[in-house]
């Protein structure tokens, strides 16, 4: 499991509160979690089913719906220009009482992209997605990149697809696995300065990813944590399992 410690302050205590969308889902110390479902290649909706809550808040991103039931979770809401849902989909949601966000298919934001900025605005600080990567390299690209949008950088958003894991580093974050587990942390948008990296085969100490550069591709985890630290720029880092003893 990978995940980001700086999420920002949060009440205590847990509280119930209604979406635009009509749907309610818990608080849990001031944050929540939303869920969204992209209409790309989900490799293992067993993996994604065995990580949802059952307070999640469930989007789907236009035809990531599908995605959404074969998990076993209806979603809350869907968003996007509605050309990928199916419609017998669409007519069993509706049914279910499934709220629709509907945008013109002449828009400037991909269907993900509306669904998460629609998830930032709502207060959600805590984003799994699912489905948004495979398929169609374009948009697997364009998926990446939006972790780093002003709106979604300063949020906890976990791209998950099977087993693999990737998120956008920004200053630190703590990797949680397995000692082989595999650790790639690839510049984006420019040079990652400062880099500090522990708990891995190759470590680094105050060293510079340039962007374009393959060098952070495929270090190995040599424990339980990795420690990761920059001073500017920013990581991609994909965490995927090693090979597990039985």
């Amino acid at each position: 499991m990978t995940r980001v410690p700086d999420l920002g302050n949060a009440s205590v205590g847990r509280k119930t509160r209604a979406s635009p969308d009509g749907s309610s889902f818990l608080w849990v110390g001031g944050m929540r979690r939303a869920v969204i479902f992209a209409n790309g290649e989900m490799s293992d909706p067993g993996v994604i089913r065995s990580m949802l809550r059952p307070d999640d808040w469930i989007i789907a991103a236009d035809g990531g719906a599908r995605h959404a039931l074969a998990c076993g979770r209806p979603p809350h809401l869907v968003i996007g220009d509605m050309d990928s849902i199916p419609p017998a989909i669409r007519t069993e949601l509706e049914t279910q009482g499934t709220k629709f966000l509907a945008f013109p298919a002449a828009k400037d934001e991909t269907d993900l992209e509306l669904a998460l900025l629609h998830a930032a605005a709502e207060g959600a600080t805590d984003i799994l997605v699912a489905g948004a990567l495979g398929g169609r390299l374009d948009q697997t690209l364009a998926n990446i990149q939006l972790l780093a949008r002003p709106e979604i950088a300063p949020l906890h958003v976990q791209v998950v697809d099977g087993r693999l894991t990737a998120i956008l580093i920004h200053q630190e974050a703590t990797i949680h696995g397995q000692a082989g587990d595999r650790i790639s942390l690839i510049p984006l948008g420019g040079d990652a300065r400062d880099v500090h990296a522990s708990g891995l085969a190759w470590p680094l100490a105050g060293e510079t990813l340039r962007f374009g550069e393959a060098r952070g591709v495929s270090n190995v985890m040599t424990g339980a944590i990795a420690q990761i630290q920059l001073a500017g720029g920013w990581l991609i880092c994909i965490h995927s399992p090693g090979r597990r003893q039985r």
